[in-house]
């Protein structure tokens, strides 16, 4: 379901069907020297099986390239500090507005907006210059946060859901009816996420969590073990 404001709609996850790319090509074949070697009963179907999930491995690998950091319309970014949410969390860019991520950030400043909703003038607009704004879901549309965070001189939004609750259901967030355009990167994130980022920096008094965006999750070997606790996977 489409959502342009601070409304109660939500899409689930997308599923790997979804995926475009370019078909990947079948790779080399291997040259013998000599007559070829007699097969065992039975094998034909299992070489033809493996030869099947190679050529699965290989169209999911020309999907990533195709994608670059972007997979199943998901996008990346990992916690560096606090040490104590040093997760991968997952978020969704917005459908029809907002840029993309020209360049990774090793580490930038994840700075929640104040106020929250992010529906005005910011009153720690100036942390949030050449960062990336934690916005709260709620009170204006999404289109507006974002132009509120560009005005500001964010380098990308990051808007969380206003339920703390929902650790599973991604809005997909879409235009407003006033024509207006963004510039920065919007992305959704789970409530469940937001709120555990905003808990972690108040515990610690910290204004900003220090964040590496976006993330290549398939150069990372141990990517299952870094997902949030809490989260539905």
């Amino acid at each position: 379901m489409s959502v342009g404001s601070g409304g109660r709609g939500r899409a689930e996850r997308s599923s790997c069907q979804g995926a475009r790319g370019p078909e990947a090509a079948p790779p080399p074949q291997a040259r013998s020297e000599g007559p070829p070697e007699p097969e065992a009963p039975g094998r034909p179907e299992m070489v033809r099986g493996v030869a099947g999930w190679g050529c699965f491995w290989l169209w999911c690998s020309a999907c990533v390239l195709a994608q670059g950091l972007r997979i199943h319309e998901y996008l990346y970014f990992q916690v560096l500090s606090p040490g104590d949410i040093r997760y991968i969390f997952t978020v969704t860019p917005a459908k029809d507005f907002g840029g993309v991520f020209h360049t990774r950030y090793e580490q930038i400043q994840l700075v929640p907006a104040d106020p929250p909703e992010a529906c005005g003038p910011l009153n720690n607009g100036f942390f949030i210059q050449d960062q990336i704004a934690l916005v709260e879901r709620g009170g204006c549309s999404f289109l507006s946060k974002t132009r509120v965070v560009q005005d500001h001189g964010g380098r990308a939004v990051i808007i969380s859901d206003n339920a703390a609750d929902n650790d599973s259901f991604y809005v997909e967030m879409i235009q407003d009816s006033s024509h207006r355009t963004a510039d920065i990167p919007a992305l959704f994130l789970l409530g469940r996420d937001g709120y555990m980022i905003r808990r972690s920096l108040e515990q610690h008094g910290l204004p900003w969590a220090i964040i590496s965006i976006p993330v290549n999750v398939t150069s990372i070997p141990t990517f299952e073990l870094l997902q949030p606790p809490w989260t539905l996977w």
